[in-house]
């Protein structure tokens, strides 16, 4: 959106589409951020003050070393999960940017 001066950007703000962007970033983000703690913070909670991941699971390795793995799993899939998401956001964005060029914002 070249000469930005001219963008109305209040226009943009009440948008219906940029409202539905909003909406919908906060629908996946928040989540997400919930999970990510919460599975994070559970290993050194859960290895701290409980015995419930002292017991073996395969072999000699315990259930702590499972879980601490798979902290590394749930990484690389939430951020997958994000790229994919942050593509359609990214169309939502583009739709934005043609309804204010459109309406005379640009």
């Amino acid at each position: 959106m070249a000469g930005q001066a001219g963008i109305n950007y209040e226009a943009i703000a009440q948008s219906a589409s940029f409202r539905g962007l909003v909406q919908a970033k906060k629908r996946f983000i928040i989540p997400a951020t919930i999970f990510f703690f919460v599975f994070y913070f559970a290993l050194p909670v859960l290895t701290s003050y409980s015995k419930a991941l002292n017991a073996p699971a395969v072999g000699p390795v315990s259930w702590a070393w499972l879980f601490a793995f798979a902290q590394f799993v749930m990484t690389w899939a939430l951020c997958i999960l994000y790229s994919k998401r942050a593509a359609q956001l990214d169309e939502i964005v583009e739709q934005v940017k043609r309804e204010a060029q459109e309406g005379g914002n640009a």
